[in-house]
């Protein structure tokens, strides 16, 4: 019993140890200046401590000289502190701090020493320039830490390997509440790339070079190895890339050791998916990353949905010099169904892709047959009356632009993509008839809060041919469905025969607007509106669709699921539900 009693006692006096120690309590300031006050004082590390009265006094009386130390790295070196310590419990305190931080210190001069070589570069001249914006400034001595660092780092980047700070000094005067900054650098020589060596590469001699940026003898700069590196990470070659430079060459130049880990040379993929515009599939696919010694590539892909059959194959040889140059070859079979049209065609195509300005630019030549009907009405046979049938044999040439840039590729904060391509038939040399096509998608997305993002989409076209009717459903222009005017099905929007059966336009124009806005990291809504139709001439008369979706981060990607109507439609009622699976860009 007595050990009973005793154990009953300390489970007792457990909750009131747990509570023992100091609480502190800082009025006067806010954030961050509040944050370095509590962070700089020894008291905050007894909050959940037991701290004895002696202790509790002497933690108390350095208490104010702790304060000033904390606020003098922002600029605040006469403050003041008028302080309260009181016994709340038998081991437990109040402390009470009132801090006025008194006027700040100011940057009033700012001098820069830097070699006239080093601020001909603009990212270190631009560095050099954010120093000398301190002035007027309440000293801070994290931002004058960045900024010094950042100069220093300038230097490094772009060649200035042995540069040296000399001069680094923040004078204070307490008396006028002012501060000079006095900084002064040896940039020294600038040193320039050498040999570019590759290890554990599957590719014949010289191979690779094609993805190296610089020449031998430019001038050392490290966002050329940062673009070698995403290079050769986007050329899928490899599972590991490691870039090092040999930056102490006493030679002033800059060997280059990249080590290569290839990886897996065939991948297969396949699993069910499921779009609004497709229905429920299935897609296989088998993709050699490299054939040979050449790096020649290889990729196959059967998709089997509902709606959507396609089987295309794709082979790809890399040219040699930069840019990434490749000429490519394929096949597609295509047999699609939707609410307007049913096709079924084969296209040949031939194309020379490169890197230009930072845009992917395609080339090429297409060779496409096939047979097709618009203008259905769901599962109607297609002698019904209005429906259109026809056979297309179509040569024409095609060059597109494309390029995209976020800041995570999978979920997008700060982002935008555009592409733009232009078609042609040669006359009606070996077509049926002549066509001439330019079109472009833009998509652009922003986050304007931590939560929310606002994103804006575009698409526009212009066709002109001698005979509209031989062209196939994928050489016209349609609106509605998942990435076009939601409320509508896929294709379901467009000029119309005399049989009031939709066939297609001419021309293209839609936009949209969305917000989204997220509960969790993974969960979110949406709310949007898109506008647009597809047309021929002038006779543009936007259809309006708007709605609500739900966003799930999931691990395979962005789930999108949408429900959309039309608005101040005599022809169209109801909802539709989309659901897209894929990336933001």
């Amino acid at each position: 019993m007595r050990r009973l009693r005793r154990l009953i006692v300390l489970l007792l006096l457990l909750p009131l140890a747990a509570h023992a120690g100091v609480r502190l309590t800082v009025k006067g300031v806010d954030d961050p200046l509040k944050s370095a006050v509590q962070a700089g004082l020894t008291l905050s590390q007894y909050a959940n401590r037991p701290v004895s009265e002696a202790q509790i006094r002497r933690l108390y009386e350095d208490a104010p000289d702790e304060v000033r130390a904390a606020l003098e790295p922002y600029g605040y070196y006469e403050a003041s502190v008028q302080g309260a310590l009181t016994r709340t419990g038998a081991n437990d305190w109040q402390v009470t701090l009132t801090v006025k931080p008194g006027e700040p210190v100011r940057i009033t001069e700012v001098h820069v020493k830097l070699d006239e070589a080093a601020l001909k570069i603009p990212a270190i001249r631009r560095a050099e320039r954010a120093v000398e914006r301190l002035k007027g400034d309440v000293l801070d001595h994290g931002a004058y830490d960045k900024a010094r660092d950042d100069v220093s780092g300038a230097l490094t980047a772009n060649g200035f390997l042995g540069a040296k700070l000399l001069t680094h000094q923040v004078r204070v005067t307490r008396a006028d509440h002012s501060a000079v900054v006095d900084l002064a650098w040896q940039a020294g020589p600038r040193y320039r790339f050498g040999k570019v060596a590759f290890t554990d590469s599957p590719f014949e001699p010289g191979f690779l070079d094609r993805f190296v940026p610089f020449d031998h003898g430019d001038y050392f700069d490290q966002a050329d190895l940062l673009r070698l590196q995403q290079a050769l990470n986007g050329a899928d070659y490899f599972s590991v890339v490691n870039v090092r430079p040999d930056v102490d060459d006493a030679t002033r130049t800059v060997d280059v050791d990249v080590e290569l880990q290839p990886a897996k040379r065939s991948v297969y993929t396949g699993g069910p998916f499921f779009g609004t515009d497709t229905g429920a599939g299935i897609r296989l696919g088998l993709e050699r990353r490299w054939v040979n010694s050449r790096g020649h590539k290889w990729k196959n892909e059967l998709v089997a949905a509902q709606r959507l059959k396609t089987l295309s194959s794709q082979y790809m040889i890399p040219l040699p010099g930069g840019d990434q140059r490749s000429l490519n070859f394929g096949a597609n079979f295509r047999d699609a169904d939707t609410a307007t049209s049913q096709s079924r065609t084969l296209e040949l195509v031939g194309n020379h892709t490169d890197l230009w300005h930072g845009w992917t630019r395609t080339v090429g030549a297409h060779a496409l047959i096939g047979t097709f009907t618009v203008g259905k009405r769901g599962n109607e046979p297609d002698d019904a009356p209005g429906i259109e049938r026809g056979r297309s044999k179509l040569l024409f040439a095609e060059a597109s632009l494309s390029k995209k840039q976020g800041d995570n590729p999978t979920f997008v904060r700060h982002g935008w993509s555009l592409s733009v391509y232009a078609r042609s038939t040669a006359g009606s040399l070996l077509s049926d008839t002549r066509f001439s096509q330019l079109a472009a998608d833009a998509k652009w997305i922003h986050a304007f809060t931590r939560r929310d993002r606002l994103i804006l989409r575009a698409s526009a076209g212009i066709t002109s041919t001698g005979d509209f009717s031989a062209l196939p459903p994928q050489l016209r222009f349609f609106a509605g469905g998942d990435r076009s005017v939601r409320g509508y099905s896929y294709q379901a929007i467009g000029p119309r025969n005399s049989f009031d059966r939709v066939i297609g336009g001419r021309n293209l124009l839609v936009a949209s607007s969305e917000v989204e806005h997220y509960f969790t990291r993974n969960w979110g809504m949406a709310a949007f509106v898109d506008a647009g139709n597809a047309f021929n001439g002038t006779d543009y008369r936007p259809r309006i669709g708007a709605g609500l979706g739900v966003r799930w981060l999931s691990p395979v990607g962005m789930i999108r699921v949408d429900v959309g109507t039309p608005i101040h439609d005599d022809h169209a009622h109801g909802i539709q539900l989309h659901v897209v699976i894929g990336p933001d860009l």
